[in-house]
């Protein structure tokens, strides 16, 4: 904090100083954003025509307002990065628990200290931080948590009675003056609680338990809540409902493209330890996983499958083939489809089932995702290429075995045996002839299950061999 802040009310004044609400100071900042072009919500990928515009004509508004969306949405990512919009620093009185602003103090503590030194009244400068209060949600909040409650050991300490003001001790929303409060999860707060809230969203006040005043906040209050919640959980009460200026709904990536974007960003791949090469068609069949499960019957669609699940998954990729670098000595790091079927547990573990699916079981049904994102991934990227000669060698008894352990050259030499596939992916440039031996290996994964997906070649735990399927072929293998 710089010294030539004003320290005292006196010396505040002088400097010229003017209390600004809390929900104008945000509205100013991004206007003054707007106008420099600079980028507001830095990280949130995929929302810049959709949510994007709605947050910011809902600040514009000087709105409360809700995010209402499945988990793994950024939900609350975009809440605290509200914290960007306030000014970097704000002048309280020294000592209040509530931000009081040094020229209109709302607790007792503030107006008494204003009252007793006047303008030598000591002010400190609080930080963004300190003006965000978060809270989540669950059924064992109370009343007292939220607004507050009288505290007899300050009155023991203090010799107050208990219904003088200083005896308060206040709760979270209090504390958030001059600030924002966020609730997330607001469907699991209990009704009595959400009653509560209602006087801070259309009143701009609070009453605190066994008190006898009014205290007046500058808040602006934001939420998220989950729609599965509405059913599941509990609800949003009608009357708090109605109080919230605005519901604003998010949503997973549109296209494959944002989701690879997304995972990309967030998905912990600088190791350290030895240089990374994730073949793009890789991370490709790593997002269709996600989006497959997001449109499969037997996966519950009110539960949602969260951003999170191929960013887990493509960690666990990773991880994978770091083990087997590590093992074999091998100079780089490069996923293979295989890595992708060791990564099942971040698969099955973030998908809810519908009672058809949990009939067929989460690994079987993991699997079946990770075949179809492979077919469809081929698909777009060399569908059409002539593929007789390979199908042909398994159609005449040839078979292949595969090691998820083995070395890439290892792997290189061992599709060397199918005619024509090494020719395949170098002519179609998933893998040029200049590429490693762990990315050619790679791209030859990708087109043998891919004809996994079409039902020509079968993959067994050894590795590929005739195909021995029966019975239909699973829903969107080798169509759209």
């Amino acid at each position: 904090m710089s010294d030539s802040r004003p320290r005292t009310v006196g010396e505040l004044k002088a400097s010229g100083y003017r209390s600004v609400p809390v929900k104008d100071e945000i509205r100013e900042n991004l206007i003054r954003k707007l106008g420099s072009g600079e980028e507001l919500f830095p990280g949130i990928v995929g929302y810049g025509d959709s949510v994007l515009p709605q947050l910011v004509n809902a600040v514009l508004a000087r709105h409360d307002f809700i995010l209402l969306g499945l988990r793994g949405q950024a939900k609350s990512r975009i809440l605290r990065q509200l914290l960007e919009l306030l000014d970097p620093f704000l002048p309280i009185l020294a000592g209040s628990e509530v931000n009081d602003d040094p020229l209109s103090p709302v607790s007792k503590h503030g107006k008494v200290l204003l009252e007793e030194m006047g303008d030598h009244a000591p002010v400190e400068w609080v930080g963004r931080q300190n003006r965000y209060v978060e809270k989540l949600a669950t059924p064992d909040v109370t009343i007292a948590d939220m607004i507050g409650d009288v505290d007899p050991i300050k009155a023991a300490r203090g010799g107050h009675i208990l219904a003088d003001e200083l005896t308060i001790h206040y709760g979270l929303l209090p504390r958030a003056n001059r600030g924002i409060f966020a609730i997330n999860e607001l469907p699991d707060l209990a009704g009595k609680i959400q009653v509560g809230l209602f006087n801070i969203l259309q009143e701009g006040d609070v009453q605190i338990k066994g008190y006898p005043i009014r205290l007046p906040l500058d808040v602006l209050m934001v939420f998220t809540a989950n729609p599965e919640d509405y059913t599941a959980r509990g609800k949003i009460i009608t009357p708090l409902k109605d109080r919230i200026g605005a519901e604003i709904r998010t949503h997973y990536p549109l296209d494959v493209e944002t989701g690879m974007a997304i995972t990309r960003q967030e998905a912990w791949l600088d190791r350290g330890h030895l240089p990374l090469r994730v073949p793009d068609f890789l991370a490709e069949v790593v997002e269709r996983v996600a989006f497959l499960a997001r449109s499969d019957k037997r996966v519950d669609q009110r539960s949602g499958v969260s951003q999170r699940l191929p960013i887990t998954v493509m960690e666990s990729v990773v991880s994978s083939a770091e083990q087997r670098s590590f093992r074999l000595g091998e100079e780089e790091i490069v996923p293979r489809l295989g890595d992708l079927y060791a990564a099942l547990p971040s698969i099955t573990g973030k998908m809810e089932l519908e009672y058809e699916g949990e009939l067929q079981g989460a690994e079987k049904l993991a699997r079946e995702l990770i075949v179809r994102a492979a077919g469809l991934t081929y698909r777009d990227r060399a569908g059409g290429a002539d593929v007789e000669d390979i199908v042909a060698y398994f159609e005449e008894g040839g078979a292949l075995q595969m090691s998820e352990d083995a070395a890439a050259g290892a792997c290189v030499e061992g599709f060397g045996v199918v005619p024509g596939l090494l020719e395949l992916v170098e002519n179609l440039g998933l893998a040029p002839s200049a590429a490693s031996q762990g990315l050619r290996a790679a791209a030859c994964e990708l087109v043998l299950e891919a004809l996994v997906a079409e039902r020509r070649v079968s993959r067994t735990d050894g590795g590929y061999a005739r195909a021995r399927f029966e019975g239909p072929m699973p829903k969107g293998t080798s169509g759209g």
